[in-house]
């Protein structure tokens, strides 16, 4: 996740385990054989090497026998984390860890979808389109936006045990952040006025957070997700942090993943580096559908392309009893903060804010 300012560091988060039915699909559950070519559908090289690849690619990640495919790997070019009905789906099983999942369904015109909680809670997020999301006995009409990069969106909280029927007239893409828990909180609507828009950091390093799930801003058991965008040539995820120990008061473990989307179709970079020997090692070339998982390590810098901006959302959820994010900056980088309060946060910021909306339609 982007890293805050120190003192914003402590945020309200955790997540404990839940029941193994979040993996639950309505879908055929059709898995996907992890991409073993040297490039993507869209030409771009993935950057984390294999073991025994000649091509200077390095990724210390990879497990060639993994059953389930991802387990071990951390970069997941577009496409290569699809499976069913979703173009995106990390669960639990798949990504290797306890409770951190995302998925992402592309509806045409009329489109329905079924979502089966199991024993997660899951945020309906519209990445493009809107949606009708019927759960719970009661009804959200999401407004939605145009594309990640036009604006704030309003969103939907769906409960463990239960269903969500997604439909979309016109058509769209949305993310379902999830993560298993225990308690079995109400559905809710969360109305796009009332998310936080925080600037983060100054000068090359600004980058604006849409704070529409962090752990304190709404009431979630285990999950937290927010959404970074980073005008072009910036830099955040910096200094590159970490939250892969329990060290109280100062740092809690979290489970993330990073889904990146570029503007109009650009490049970015992201890398982790090792908190731990044989830890996370990636350097991955990113782009729309791109996704990467963190179970441990320093993750930071994403790098924004000159002239595009570089949008990711990220869902994260730990054991801990309290629901909170804390990080710790890596040490050699960390100073950077000490410059920010001398120069102006990038003056393209913010590139939205949160517009008025009527509210949702609730019907009980």
């Amino acid at each position: 996740m982007d890293t805050h300012h120190e003192g914003m560091g402590a945020h309200d988060e955790d997540e404990d385990t839940h029941d193994e039915d979040m993996d639950t699909h309505d879908e055929d559950t059709d898995t996907h054989d992890e991409d073993t070519h040297d490039e993507d559908r869209h030409g771009r090289r993935n950057t984390e090497a294999r073991p025994g690849d000649h091509h200077g690619r390095r990724d210390t990640d990879a497990h060639p026998g993994d059953d389930h495919g991802h387990a071990g790997r951390h970069h997941l070019p577009s496409g290569s984390a699809a499976r069913g009905a979703y173009a995106v789906d990390i669960d639990p099983e798949r990504a290797g860890w306890e409770r951190s999942a995302l998925r992402v369904v592309e509806l045409e015109p009329g489109g329905v979808h079924t979502l089966v909680t199991g024993g997660s809670e899951w945020i309906v997020l519209p990445l493009a389109g809107g949606c009708t999301v019927r759960t719970a006995g009661e009804t959200f009409e999401l407004l939605g936006r145009e594309s990640v990069f036009s604006g704030v969106t309003d969103f939907a909280y769906v409960p463990r045990d239960a269903q969500a029927l997604i439909a979309s007239g016109a058509g769209g893409r949305f993310a379902l952040a999830g993560a298993k828990c225990e308690r079995r909180l109400p559905a809710r609507y969360g109305p796009a006025p009332e998310v936080p828009v925080e600037l983060r950091g100054s000068g090359t390093c600004s980058r604006q957070v849409n704070n529409f799930a962090a752990a304190d801003t709404f009431d979630c058991d285990r999950l937290i997700a927010v959404e970074v965008l980073t005008p072009g040539g910036n830099w955040s995820s910096y200094p590159p942090h970490k939250h892969d120990e329990h060290v109280p008061g100062e740092e809690c473990v979290l489970e993330e993943v990073y889904y990146f989307e570029v503007e109009r179709g650009g490049l970015g970079y992201h890398r982790v580096s090792p908190s731990r020997d044989g830890g996370t090692d990636v350097l991955a070339e990113v782009g729309d559908g791109d996704v990467v998982l963190i179970p441990d390590g320093w993750h930071g810098p994403s790098i924004a392309p000159p002239g595009r901006t570089l949008y990711y959302l990220n869902v994260m959820a730990g054991p801990g009893e309290e629901r909170a994010w804390l990080i710790r900056d890596h040490p050699d980088h960390g100073w950077i903060r000490d410059t920010w309060p001398g120069e102006p946060i990038d003056a393209r910021l913010p590139l939205y804010t949160a517009h008025p909306s009527p509210g949702p339609e609730v019907t009980p």
